[in-house]
């Protein structure tokens, strides 16, 4: 049995094709970080949105909870 690439530099080359090769590799590892970057910031941001209506919902809830009534003499 004997290695088709017989050095890393002619690993790198891959007969003259490494440049399309490791180009490609390198878009698709940018393409694929980008996307969790992007995914991990919007659920970041979901998340603080949540926190925000939560508490504005918290605050409406004991505003209403506890009625203010008048009584009658």
């Amino acid at each position: 049995m004997q290695p088709y690439f017989y050095s890393v530099s002619e690993f790198i080359a891959m007969g003259k094709h490494g440049v399309f090769v490791w180009s490609c590799w390198a878009i698709t590892i940018g393409v694929m970080l980008a996307f969790i970057i992007y995914s991990r910031k919007q659920r970041q941001s979901l998340i603080k949105q949540l926190t925000i209506q939560q508490a504005r919902q918290a605050q409406r809830t004991t505003k209403t909870s506890t009625p203010v009534t008048k009584q009658a003499k």
